[in-house]
């Protein structure tokens, strides 16, 4: 079945392709999922040293571009120029008495963020204050430490606690994107962060390395590995970077969503002779079986209440998006436009499914509610998005991209805005997975 070779999450495709604080955030400032939601003004005011001596390695210009760097690709907020509006051009305004909220609102901006730090003892003090210019008040601050070399950490910290508190997501930079990178006959695990910083190998198995899959704590990744010549399913302890094989049943294992709790996880397996879809209980190491079809079911994934599971099979003669109760009953078909629908991702806050679809030749990403309702096509490339996920807060969709030989791991915003490339290559790239929001 020619299908096949394009599941992204199934080894199918890819045997062929390789051989602030908790109070604060009830209070939602920004409605960014409105449909009328404008890019929301927001002035930097700088940061000023605490330490009233001078700025030789120019601490204050350097924390102020990685903020502003942060805020941006977040695609919510215009920044207002840096120091548009200062009374003293030599002293940043820090205190709330000190900054003149009415001129500040003359320039157009809603938010401010003013801040200071010290460098006492070669250690590195940042405070980061959110201020609501039209009010003229003070919405929250805090402090952030670190070495003198963590001061793009500690921005990441500061600018993640601003977007929780003004729009009540999680915080995005406090994550890490998953994906699969093919260099010769081998491919292994690797992670970025949300801004294309920080790549890390996850794996070193030397050998065909597929589907990672985050538990919901973030702590463990399941991968499937070559590494004893089978697909076998491991779980890897990222705290410790050590794996553990957990199934190796002859054939086809290939693993699934983690459940909401994670007591579960969902696999593909082979073994009974088809390709079915299986729960695994992960304490007792109990399998249970969902699907019974002659059809290939695979890639399945959990709604976020866990009381659902998307999953593809081509039981109507083309690869399409299906739908079952967490017991496996009740199936019901979901996606009918098109004759290629794959990879399902069900987003963690809401009930959209994203998938990729074959539009006129092309593989775009799609997203549809579970319900069949409100499709959306959200990329429109030349060249084909496929294997699509989820940010943790449902506003942000990575993929990976191919055109004209290249390979580039993708973020969107879910409206389909502020496109940006995290990562490119020649070599090939597939199989992402967003990561909770991991400690720091």
């Amino acid at each position: 079945m020619k299908w096949v070779r394009h599941l992204s999450f199934s080894i199918l495709t890819l045997l062929l392709l390789f051989c602030f604080c908790s109070s604060t955030r009830a209070k939602v400032y920004i409605d960014i999922d409105s449909p009328t939601f404008l890019k929301f003004p927001i002035a930097l005011a700088g940061f000023r040293n605490l330490d009233g001596e001078n700025d030789p390695e120019h601490l204050s210009t350097r924390l102020q571009e990685l903020l502003a760097k942060d805020l941006e690709i977040t695609g919510l907020f215009s920044i207002i120029p840096e120091r548009i509006l200062v009374a003293d051009s030599k002293r940043t305004p820090y205190e709330p008495g000190e900054i003149p909220f009415a001129q500040w609102a003359a320039t157009g901006a809603e938010y401010l963020i003013s801040g200071g730090f010290s460098t006492k003892d070669r250690q590195l003090s940042v405070e980061c204050r959110l201020y609501d210019v039209v009010k003229g008040g003070s919405i929250t601050g805090k402090r952030y430490n670190g070495g003198m070399r963590d001061g793009k950490r500690i921005i990441h910290q500061c600018a993640g606690d601003i977007l929780t508190v003004l729009t009540g997501g999680e915080d995005i930079f406090a994550t890490r994107i998953a994906f699969v990178l093919k260099q010769g006959k081998a491919s292994e695990i690797y992670t970025i962060n949300f801004d294309g910083s920080d790549l890390v190998r996850l794996t070193n198995f030397q050998s065909i390395t597929l589907s990672p899959r985050w538990s919901p704590g973030g702590r463990y990744v399941s991968l499937v590995s070559f590494w004893n010549g089978n697909p076998d399913i491991y779980i890897l302890d990222t705290m410790g970077s050590t794996a553990r094989r957990i199934l190796n049943f002859k054939g086809l294992n290939l693993p699934g969503a983690w459940s909401p709790d994670g007591e579960k996880m969902l696999l593909s397996l082979a073994k009974d002779g088809n390709v079915e879809i299986y729960t695994l209980e992960m304490r007792s190491g109990r399998l249970q079986r969902l699907t019974s079809h002659s059809a290939i079911d695979v890639s399945p994934v959990w709604s976020p209440d866990g009381r659902r599971i998307a999953y593809v099979s081509d039981r109507a003669g083309t690869p399409q998006i299906y739908l079952m109760n967490a017991d496996g009953d009740h199936t019901r078909r979901l996606t009918f436009g098109g004759n290629y629908n794959t990879s399902p991702s069900w987003s963690p806050v809401g009930d959209r499914i994203a998938f990729e679809s074959r539009v006129a030749g092309r593989y775009q990403i799609f997203s549809i509610r579970e319900d069949g309702s409100g499709l959306i096509q959200h990329t429109a490339s030349e060249g084909d998005c496929e294997s699509p996920a989820w940010s943790p807060d449902g506003r942000y969709l990575a993929f990976i991209e191919r055109q004209k030989g290249r390979y580039r791991l993708c973020v969107l915003n879910a409206n389909g805005s502020n496109l940006r490339v995290l990562y490119e290559v020649s070599e090939t790239l597939t199989g992402t997975a967003w990561s909770p929001r991991l400690g720091r």
